[in-house]
């Protein structure tokens, strides 16, 4: 049996069976929107601004009447639900598009509502989708550090920790050089040096591996803090005051409404991260050392036969993804403030890892999946700009709630690699 066969089939082997989460979840969502994007929707114009003043390139703004939108959207996602419960009560699995659509829908409603609400019902588009891949950004660095792990059959919780050490390694490293290249490295190899010790003790000597990464992640942010309190804070100029990566705008290209600036005017890191991604995806999907990643994550006992070093696959990939979610915390520290700071990084690793869930453990899926939590953050910044009714404490809630929601598996089932978290010993 060749390894391919052996992964199709493991990948294959889990039943499929009658799961009422997924209608459930688009029952209450429709019933929310019935309720406050329909019957509780404004009788105002939400103005989408396409582009900003400075714009070479001048689009019309986008005006929807908030009570209307409200309507259709409502009616749409009441029919999708009720889909979804005729296709689970038949046993049946729903068209990933429909939660594709699902989802698009209700974000423009919950747009033209919270928009239409405000105080000024204005708000750039641009700036709404810029914000969001900015923010997004060490998410997505930390999700396909997971990837990379768990495609070998090792659960990365570790990513927090990983950011958090790269964030510290690229301020000091970078201010000490007086070089943010320098503290790009230095991040990447901060990364490796925790990824090296969750390495050790999950592969090497069996230990659990969430506990491993638990105890990784309050280590670095103890570790980090106390250097922060004594040696960062004594010489700021010297240790924490990191220069920040330039951004390399392309030409003309910069200049295209809306996803110019975000594609064609970034820093190295932005750049990197949608090389990273494709890279990742082409090499787990399309070459034979993908194969062989999968297939030690999928059925380790059957890859060990064909000859695969299973444990020294697993210590290479788990290395790896420390130094791509180590480049991801330079973001902290390099692009998004200029000084380091303890817990700088606020949980994103967690964020991250349910970014990679609800991605179902591919590198395109968590891109995207991290992208929808950057915008949820973005959108609690950008709302309170524009003066809306919606409390604060719910704005700051919403990256939380999305991931709740990814975790608890309302927005599909996410079956993981079949050796994901169990150790391998070799008989």
């Amino acid at each position: 049996m060749s390894i391919a066969t052996t992964v199709t089939n493991t990948a294959d082997a889990a039943p499929v069976g009658r799961s009422w989460k997924a209608p459930i979840g688009f029952g209450i969502g429709a019933l929310l929107a019935l309720a406050v994007f329909a019957i509780g929707g404004p009788a105002t114009t939400a103005v989408f601004r396409v582009s900003d003043d400075s714009d070479r390139i001048r689009l019309a703004d986008i005006a929807l009447p908030a009570n209307g939108v409200g309507w259709v959207v409502a009616l749409a996602l009441i029919a999708i639900a009720a889909y979804s419960f005729l296709q689970a009560r038949k046993g049946l699995k729903m068209n990933r598009w429909f939660g594709i659509a699902y989802a698009v829908l209700f974000v423009i409603g919950f747009l033209t509502w919270v928009v239409g609400i405000a105080d000024r019902p204005s708000i750039s588009l641009a700036g709404l989708v810029a914000g969001s891949v900015t923010l997004a950004i060490p998410l997505i660095f930390g999700s396909l550090s997971g990837v990379l792990c768990e495609r070998v059959g090792v659960v990365n919780i570790a990513i927090e920790g990983q950011l958090l050490s790269g964030a510290f390694a690229a301020a000091v490293a970078a201010s000490v050089s007086g070089n943010a290249f320098v503290g790009l490295i230095a991040a990447a190899i901060a990364g490796v040096l925790v990824s090296f010790i969750l390495a050790v003790f999950s592969i090497k000597y069996l230990v659990n591996q969430i506990i491993v990464g638990v105890v990784l992640n309050v280590l670095v942010s103890g570790l980090t803090g106390f250097l922060a309190s004594t040696l960062l804070s004594r010489d700021s100029e010297t240790f924490n005051s990191p220069p920040g990566l330039p951004e390399i705008r392309i030409p003309l290209l910069a200049d295209i409404p809306v996803i110019g600036p975000i594609l064609f005017q970034q820093t190295v890191v932005g750049y990197f991260m949608y090389a990273a991604v494709i890279v990742v995806w082409i090499g787990l999907y399309r070459t034979k050392w993908g194969l062989r990643v999968r297939a030690v994550g999928e059925h380790p006992q059957a890859a060990d036969t064909m000859g695969i070093k299973v444990n020294a696959t697993r210590f290479r990939n788990v290395l790896l993804g420390g130094a791509v979610a180590g480049f991801g915390g330079a973001f902290f520290t390099l692009v998004s403030v200029s000084t380091f700071t303890r817990d700088m990084t606020a949980g994103q690793g967690y964020i991250a890892l349910a970014a990679l869930i609800f991605g179902r453990w591919n590198p395109i899926g968590a891109f995207f999946a991290a992208l929808l939590f950057g915008f949820a953050t973005n959108l609690r910044f950008v709302l309170s700009i524009i003066g809306t009714d919606v409390p604060s404490q719910f704005l700051a809630m919403l990256p939380y709630i999305v991931t709740i929601l990814a975790v608890a598996g309302l927005v599909g089932r996410s079956r993981p690699p079949a050796a994901s978290g169990v150790p391998y010993v070799k008989e």
